[in-house]
């Protein structure tokens, strides 16, 4: 019959015990005094099935010079290691937090998406003082083998940003260098002719989904972003002083614009549409309809659009325009470019209509403005060079 009793591993092996366990496997205990201690230690040793006598006068061997830690001992020096792995902010724990304190950031699901994409399986576990430069530039270069510079700008600026959130924090200390960004030189004017907006706009009236038909032409009338006018609400229009209040825009501070005429028929339009189906779910249900949404644009079910993608796609190859125009972002520089081109409007004029944060971003209309201004040289030029045709025979006759 197997027995708890411990049992003495002989006068060879002193301080070294054992008891069987149900199965009959012998389990190992040790005591001994540490030199210079008075207190006994005894405890068990770890199972293992080639534990012999020997072996476990081995360990208590070195547990009472003091090279092994004692049972206690090893438990405590674990619990301070689990203790400080929960105290590392790593990258994970940095970005977790970030998230959590800035919950209304804008654009969160591309940097989650880019997160878990290209920077936890690398850094996740890494603390900012554990990253080294060598690693941040073989993801870069990396990276820069199958996507766009801007891409591998925008998850490099993530980290950057991650870090700096941890600094600022007093979570964590920084990188010990500067991060590397590809320099991106894709700013992209898009543009289409007459004969390719008039192409557009026919796509769109034969196209059966008004809705979207809407959403593009109010990118063509007013330069807004697709995000602002998924948002946009009916307390955002102001029909009797002709305006339209953008709300919390990309550069952050509320905006206010001018609707043209054609904005402004085309939100009537909008209004009358929402008006009717509200009627019709009046009339269907017998009782007094409240309005199905506050958004101008809205989904079936009144709630705010978030992408419209196969619709406009569809749209635009009907269109024949080419596969790289992106519908509301290139419609709103066609916006631009023909203000700056018809050399009416300045620059200034120009960045407050587009709502730009920085003249910067405007700038890049400034060629077409140079067109206008060019015209205009040309027209001096012409002047100058007729006057100098007329005083041409005298010059020759001094010669």
């Amino acid at each position: 019959m197997p027995t708890k009793q411990r049992v003495s591993c002989s006068n060879n092996y002193p301080g070294v015990y054992y008891s069987s366990d149900k199965r009959g496997t012998r389990v190992y205990y040790i005591r001994y005094k540490r030199t210079g201690e008075r207190k006994v230690i005894e405890e068990k040793i770890k199972h293992s099935l080639d534990m012999t006598p020997a072996k476990a006068a081995g360990i208590r061997s070195l547990r009472i010079s003091g090279k092994q830690l004692s049972n206690r001992e090893q438990r405590q020096q674990e619990q301070i290691a689990k203790e400080a792995a929960t105290r590392r902010s790593t990258i994970d724990r940095l970005w977790s937090s970030y998230k959590t304190d800035r919950p209304d950031i804008k654009g969160i699901q591309y940097d989650e998406y880019r997160y878990n994409k290209h920077i936890k399986s690398i850094f996740g576990e890494k603390e900012p003082v554990d990253i080294l430069e060598v690693d941040v530039d073989r993801l870069r270069i990396t990276l820069g083998k199958t996507k766009s510079p801007q891409t591998v700008k925008h998850v490099l600026i993530l980290l950057d940003r991650i870090v700096n959130y941890g600094v600022k924090k007093g979570l964590c200390s920084g990188l010990t260098f500067k991060v590397k960004k590809p320099l991106v030189q894709n700013i992209k004017t898009e543009d289409l002719t007459d004969e390719q907006i008039q192409a557009f706009l026919e796509a769109i009236e034969n196209d059966g989904n008004l809705q979207v038909g809407a959403l593009l032409k109010m990118a063509l009338f007013t330069g807004m972003r697709r995000g602002e006018i998924f948002k946009l609400r009916w307390d955002d229009i102001d029909f009797r002083r002709g305006v339209i209040s953008i709300k919390d825009p990309k550069g952050k501070q509320d905006q206010i614009i001018p609707m043209n005429e054609l904005a402004k028929k085309l939100l009537e339009q909008q209004l009358q549409s929402c008006k009717a189906d509200d009627q019709a779910d009046e009339e269907s249900s017998g009782k007094v309809a409240k309005r199905k949404s506050s958004f101008v644009f809205p989904t079936d079910d009144g709630k705010q659009r978030r992408t419209v993608q196969n619709q406009v796609r569809r749209i635009r190859e009907a269109a024949g325009l080419p596969k790289d125009f992106r519908p509301f972002h290139g419609l709103r520089h066609v916006f631009a470019s023909m203000l700056a081109s018809s050399g009416k409007v300045d620059m200034y004029t120009l960045q407050k209509l587009l709502t730009h944060k920085s003249p910067l971003m405007t700038q890049r209309y400034a060629h077409l403005r140079d067109e206008t201004t060019k015209r205009a040289t040309g027209v001096a030029g012409d002047i100058i060079g007729a006057i100098m045709q007329e005083k041409s025979p005298e010059i020759i006759e001094e010669k």
